[in-house]
């Protein structure tokens, strides 16, 4: 039987909030960095998404529908492209109506819902659905979490909203021998199937490929090939952000050269073959139920929150927002809920990470702040407005 392939990328970028300094709170309620939201989403664009889309069409009509890949589209992403770039929706859209692409399911604002609040996950979950559908025209029943976040009683929780497969870390600490080119069970829900990143292979791509340091620089298809071929196990994922390519890995790094020519490669070697994450859950068992009593991720080395729920000003500033949900329930206004959804997006809590050890310049290279306490201090007064904001809207409620 052939070994199986199956590959898939985040599509996210982040509610950037504007310079909000204190003599703003209560004065002026609008925080976004819409000039740099436009600015980035724009040359993201330009870098990454057509280009990759392009190039992916094209790889799937070239194999006659052999060569399969999976998204997860954020719904906040969605909004910056209706905003300020529609036709890469329309590119989107294109490589759906293949029907070799397939559209993954997650928390609408990328958020961290899962770890503080079920109802508020639920939520975030049923209105990416409903999104997704909307702008495809097509319902996913696969899950991945906001970074691959996962534990036994999330996949329970996600079980129980119907999603009978999860994408998660196949992290060390937890697979301890074990391999994760298998497919796995929930030790709660052993009907539930959980497909592992195999982080090595993946990063060999979204991180090493262009390290000239690396020992195994330059990276070719062939190359990459012969090492899935001579992996054990049944399938491999690789799972990546989509900004990988051209955004990441800038262009003159050969990245594009290296992901047109990888499909042929790989069904060139008669021994692989590509698979969508729900193909994979129908065609494979799992081998073993897989124990997760902690929270693990694809973040940093650690594999766990600690990228952002690791110090004090990270939970400080979490445990405020979501504060809040009783009493946003009890108002539900629309405006309120859309600030609370842009305020919930992981990133921000990315941005206050104070680590500055071996992931320290992985931090560094995403966050538009000069400091952690920068990043901090600018949320703190964004949600001491938006607090007052509540606190105000709940009071005429009573």
């Amino acid at each position: 039987m052939k070994k199986n392939i199956c590959i898939y990328f985040q599509v996210h970028q982040p509610t950037r909030l504007r310079l909000y300094r204190f003599f703003d709170i209560g004065k002026d309620s609008h925080y976004y960095d819409d000039f740099g939201n436009r600015t980035i989403l724009r040359r993201v664009a330009t870098k990454c998404y057509l280009p990759m889309n392009e190039l992916l069409l094209k790889a799937i009509k070239e194999n006659k529908g052999k060569f399969k890949v999976a998204f997860s589209i954020t719904g906040t992403v969605l909004e910056q492209f209706d905003r300020y770039a529609p036709e890469v929706i329309d590119s989107f859209k294109a490589l759906v109506d293949t029907g070799c692409v397939e559209l993954l399911c997650e928390t609408y604002s990328h958020s961290l819902a899962s770890l503080k609040n079920g109802l508020e996950f639920q939520n975030q979950v049923n209105k990416h659905k409903e999104t997704i559908k909307k702008h495809f025209g097509v319902e996913p029943t696969v899950f991945r979490n906001t970074e691959l976040i996962y534990s036994d009683a999330i996949g329970t929780q996600l079980y129980e909203m119907g999603f009978k497969t999860v994408l998660t870390e196949g992290a060390k600490h937890i697979m301890g021998w074990r391999n994760p080119n298998f497919v796995y069970s929930n030790v709660n829900k052993p009907k539930q199937k959980l497909l592992l990143r195999n982080y090595i292979f993946s990063d060999d791509i979204a991180f090493r490929f262009s390290n000239r340091s690396w020992e195994e620089w330059p990276l070719t298809s062939e190359k990459f090939v012969r090492w899935l071929s001579e992996a054990e196990g049944e399938i491999i994922n690789l799972f990546m952000d989509y900004e990988t390519f051209g955004e990441h890995q800038h262009a003159d790094t050969g990245i594009f050269d290296f992901m047109a020519a990888l499909p042929k490669a790989v069904l060139k070697s008669g021994e692989l073959s590509f698979v969508t994450p729900s193909e994979a859950a129908k065609k494979l068992q799992p081998v073993s139920a897989l124990e997760v009593p902690e929270t693990i991720s694809w973040a940093d080395e650690e594999r766990d929150v600690s990228a952002w729920l690791g110090n004090e000003l990270q939970q400080d500033a979490f445990n405020k927002l979501y504060d809040l949900v009783e009493k946003l329930s009890i108002i539900d206004d629309p405006v309120l809920w859309k600030d609370f959804g842009h305020l919930q997006e992981s990133d921000h809590f990315y941005y206050m990470c104070t680590k500055f050890f071996s992931d320290g310049d992985v931090h560094k290279y995403f966050n538009p702040y000069n400091t952690p306490y920068d990043a901090f201090i600018n949320y703190m007064n964004v949600l001491s407005d938006f607090i007052i904001r509540v606190n105000e809207s709940y009071a005429t409620k009573n």
